[in-house]
C-alpha cells in the first residue's frame, strides 16, 4: 500500500513540473531583473542604451546570469573579443568555423565583474559604427533597438529581436525607458 501512495505522489510531482519550471524561470529572470535595473537605467542615462533592451539582452545572452559562461567570464551580453579588445578572454564553441567549415572556439570577451560587462556593453553598443543608427531611435522604441541590433548582426539568431521584445513585454520592462525619460 505505501508503495502505490509513494508512486502516486511521485507521479502527480513530476506531472507538474513543467508548470513549477515555467514560475521558476519567471522568478529567476524577476530576481535578475531586481537585481540589475538599476544599473541599466543608469548606462541608459550614460550613453542612451535603452534599459529594455539591456535588460532583455542580459537575460537572453546569459540565461538570466545562470549560463556557466555567464558564471565564468561574467560576460553577460555574449559580447566577442573582436580584434580591439586587449583585456580577458574567455574561448568556447560557438558559431565560428574555421576555413574549412570546422567549428572552433570562439574568443569572448571575460570581465573582472558584471558592472564591467554592463558599462563594455553601452560602450560597445555607443562607440561600434556598426551600432550608430540605433541612437537616432527614441530611448522607448524597444522594437526599433531589437530590430535594428538584429538588423546590425549583434546575434546569428534569426529570431533574436523577437525574443527580446517578448522578454521586454513579457516583464514589461518597457517601463524602465519610460521612467527614465521623463
Amino acid at each position: 500500500m505505501n508503495i502505490l501512495i509513494f508512486s502516486f505522489l511521485l507521479l502527480t510531482s513530476f506531472g507538474s513540473s513543467t508548470d513549477l519550471t515555467e514560475v521558476s524561470e519567471y522568478e529567476i529572470r524577476q530576481s535578475y531583473i531586481d537585481q540589475y535595473k538599476d544599473l541599466a537605467i543608469v548606462e541608459m542615462q550614460r550613453t542612451g542604451v535603452p534599459a529594455s533592451i539591456k535588460l532583455a539582452q542580459a537575460i537572453l545572452e546569459s540565461q538570466s546570469g545562470q549560463s556557466l559562461f555567464a558564471l565564468q567570464s561574467k560576460n553577460h551580453f555574449g559580447i566577442k573579443c573582436k580584434d580591439t579588445w586587449r583585456g580577458n578572454m574567455y574561448l568556447q564553441f560557438d558559431d565560428d568555423r574555421d576555413a574549412d567549415g570546422e567549428l572552433i572556439e570562439s574568443c569572448f570577451r571575460s570581465y573582472e565583474g558584471i558592472l564591467h560587462s554592463y558599462v563594455d556593453h553601452s560602450n560597445f553598443l555607443k562607440y561600434g559604427a556598426a551600432y550608430s543608427s540605433l541612437f537616432q531611435l527614441e530611448k522607448t522604441d524597444y522594437k526599433g533597438w531589437a530590430k535594428g541590433l538584429q538588423d546590425a548582426g549583434y546575434a546569428t539568431d534569426q529570431n533574436y529581436s523577437k525574443k527580446l521584445i517578448s522578454i521586454i513585454e513579457h516583464h514589461q520592462l518597457y517601463l524602465f525607458d519610460i521612467k527614465s525619460s521623463i
